[in-house]
């Protein structure tokens, strides 16, 4: 039985109007307003000489006559005879909508598809299905009416020994020198549908393999088939002007071919490049995204202070240091150079095994810390004595005309990189271990028992400035403190020559040279507006130092702020793009115990975790410390032993983990799991 053969209608062979039906291989068929976007690709790489099974398809066109009740096109008969070998060879048919297949959205699984079609009667049944979902899909999505135009596409059915689908662009990190290849045995609509999981592999764009994963109905594949199908997602993605996402089949005669394309719909973020960089050991510094003026006055001395330390400690080369970013900005959000900061992981190669060098450097270095370790601490109490001075001595900033405030701006930038540079060294002496007091308990104490004193915030900041350790950095009329915090409960004991305390208090005179930049930036951003040379005060970080200099010189120089839109927040280990944008890695030292012991609770994501819970952080944000008393734990996914807020958890009793990757992917909100800070260990746990 064949479909019904009717009258020619408008359209058909030798009339005119749109066509009915065409073949994929007819230059039309690559119109996606007669095809739909998944038919118009495959015509498109047919003629291209890409591997595509012959076809053909019912047009928009054809489906509105269908729709409306007329008969078949005449010219259908001779087209399913043709493809389905007189009804003995099996068919797919498929939608191919206008509004599927694009690179905003796929649409995928919105629309039916019909596999495995044998004979007349079922294939015309199978067509109406596919008409009809039209309806359905519009039914339940917003985003459709029903009136959207659709084609049926039609092919005969692969003997696939193996099949899947293929991202020509890593489809989670956007990474465009990796190709991610899941395979099935058969044909891929197991995997598509989401019966199997198959298994994954990761290659790079010539088909080598760096990584594979075996899963649930998976298919092995040969190194001449992954490189085949790298040559395939090249091609394709020449073809199409980018990154394309296939479906595949390797047939039983081996041959490889492509059963769809359409764009990857994950943002590209480019080949990444350089080394790997992280918030992670800035994340406490500066918590919240900065604007220009602020990267000039605080990143600047601390790049500064962080090269001089890396040499001097010995861990790293003047000539690396130089050709590090060393501390990078990414739309107002800052990191670090991990490759020079982070221990080396892996035993040497045979080059480093006959090499001297390198170990007559470790044997330089160590000779060279071992004298640090013994004056390091009457130095660091002399920069503390030195910083205090200096900001004894700063005037009021009332009283300092415009250029007297901006070299207050530059005087400040030396003694900021004294300080931070002798921060990072005394670090190297603390035993994480070692209990002591942070600068954010006293902080806490302070704050608490002034605002039971009846102090206003101001008041308390200009008594006490110890509270500005709970406060981030940024040019602003005054910082913002914390809300509700409540004094912690006894302290560790420490003494002024502890290692761990000279560094706290290294910190905390970093964060009162910062506030000091920021009131006198202040004081100018009222003076620009008030002149008519700044719209507001605050818009004055948006400018750069520089800018600033030369608007001090001259009332003439026009200001233009140029704010900067914050990105979101950094993965924490990526590495740039050659398009400038972050691309997430794996890998680092991993989680590691901070202490707190342990304890068991519901994960929180986000700010007011309920009392009990455990708050799951991508970095250890300061701000965070008056939440501390009401966590079963705490876990971030940057951060190290030694972060102040990572202290003042194991201070308050709070089982605390840092360094683990993927932590708020791996814990959603309200999964139970048992936080150990001495093991580092994070379990799921069953939910009572």
């Amino acid at each position: 039985m064949h479909p019904t053969r009717s009258t020619p209608r408008s359209g058909e062979s030798g009339t005119p109007g749109p066509p009915l039906v065409l073949r994929l291989d007819d230059p039309r068929a690559g119109d996606p307003a007669l095809t739909g976007a998944k038919a118009a690709a495959l015509a498109v790489a047919a003629r291209a000489g890409l591997p595509v099974l012959p076809g053909f398809v019912l047009t928009t066109t054809a489906v509105e006559h269908l729709a409306g009740g007329q008969p078949w096109p005449s010219t259908l008969q001779d087209a399913w005879r043709d493809v389905s070998a007189d009804g003995t060879r099996s068919l797919v048919v498929r939608s191919s909508s206008t509004v599927e297949d694009l690179g905003e959205s796929s649409m995928a699984g919105r629309f039916e598809s019909v596999v495995g079609v044998r004979g007349a009667e079922a294939f015309r049944d199978a067509v109406d299905l596919v008409i009809a979902s039209r309806e359905r899909a519009a039914a339940g999505s917003d985003a459709l009416t029903g009136r959207e135009p659709l084609a049926v596409l039609v092919q005969p059915l692969l003997s696939a020994a193996s099949g899947g689908v293929l991202f020509g662009i890593d489809p989670v990190s956007g990474r465009e020198d990796r190709i991610v290849v899941a395979a099935v045995t058969g044909g891929p609509d197991r995997l598509v549908s989401g019966e199997v999981a198959g298994s994954r592999y990761e290659l790079d764009p010539e088909g080598r393999r760096i990584s594979f994963t075996v899963g649930s109905g998976g298919a092995r594949l040969r190194r001449r088939q992954l490189r085949e199908l790298a040559r395939l997602a090249a091609r394709a993605a020449a073809l199409f002007g980018g990154p394309q996402d296939v479906e595949w089949g390797l047939g039983d005669d081996g041959r490889l071919r492509l059963l769809q394309s359409r764009p990857v719909t994950a943002e590209s973020r480019g080949r990444p490049t350089g080394p790997v960089l992280g918030p992670g050991p800035v994340a406490e510094t500066f918590p919240e995204p900065l604007q220009p003026l602020e990267v000039d006055l605080w990143v600047d001395p601390l790049r500064e202070a962080l090269g001089r330390a890396l040499v001097l400690a010995g861990t790293a080369t003047a000539a690396a240091v130089d050709a590090s970013p060393l501390v990078p900005v990414l739309a107002g959000r800052v990191a670090v150079d991990l490759d020079l900061l982070e221990p080396r992981s892996g035993s040497p190669g045979l080059r480093e095994r006959l090499d001297p060098r390198p170990r007559l450097r470790r044997l330089h270095a160590s000779w060279r810390v071992g004298r640090l370790r013994s004056a390091l601490p009457a130095l660091a109490r002399d920069v503390v004595d030195a910083a205090d001075a200096a900001l004894v001595e700063v005037p009021a900033l009332p009283d300092l005309d415009d250029r007297q405030l901006v070299a207050l701006l530059y005087r400040l930038r030396p003694a900021l990189v004294s300080v931070h540079a002798h921060e990072l060294l005394v670090g190297l002496l603390v035993d994480p271990r070692a209990p002591r007091t942070t600068g954010a308990t006293t902080a806490l104490r302070v704050l608490a028992n002034a605002r039971r004193a009846g102090l206003a915030d101001p008041d308390i900041v200009a008594e006490h400035p110890v509270v500005l350790a709970l406060a981030a950095p940024q040019v602003a009329a005054s910082p913002t403190l914390p809300p509700g915090v409540q004094a912690p409960e006894g302290a560790p004991p420490g003494d002024d020559g502890e290692p761990g305390v000279l560094r706290e208090a290294l910190r905390l005179r970093a964060r009162w040279l910062q506030e000091a930049g920021a009131r006198a930036a202040w004081v100018l951003g009222e003076r620009l507006a008030a002149a008519g040379r700044l719209p507001r005060p605050e818009d004055v970080r948006g400018v750069r130092l520089a800018e600033l200099t030369a608007a001090a010189d001259d009332e003439g120089t026009e200001l233009t702020p140029r704010p900067v839109v914050p990105g979101e927040p950094l993965p924490a280990r990526f590495r740039m793009s050659d398009t400038g944008r972050p691309v997430p890695v794996a890998g680092g030292a991993g989680a590691t115990g901070a202490g707190g012991g342990t304890g068991t609770g519901p994960v929180h994501q986000g700010e007011d975790p309920p009392e009990g819970a455990v708050l799951v952080v991508r970095t250890l944000d300061p701000g965070l410390a008056p939440l501390l008393p009401r966590l079963a734990g705490l876990v971030a996914e940057t951060g190290s032993v030694l972060a102040h807020l990572a202290i003042l958890a194991r201070e308050s009793g709070v089982p605390t983990v840092v360094g683990l990757p993927d932590a708020l992917e791996e814990f959603p909100p309200g999964t139970v799991v048992r936080v150990d800070g001495a093991t580092g260990e994070v379990t799921k746990q069953e939910a009572p």
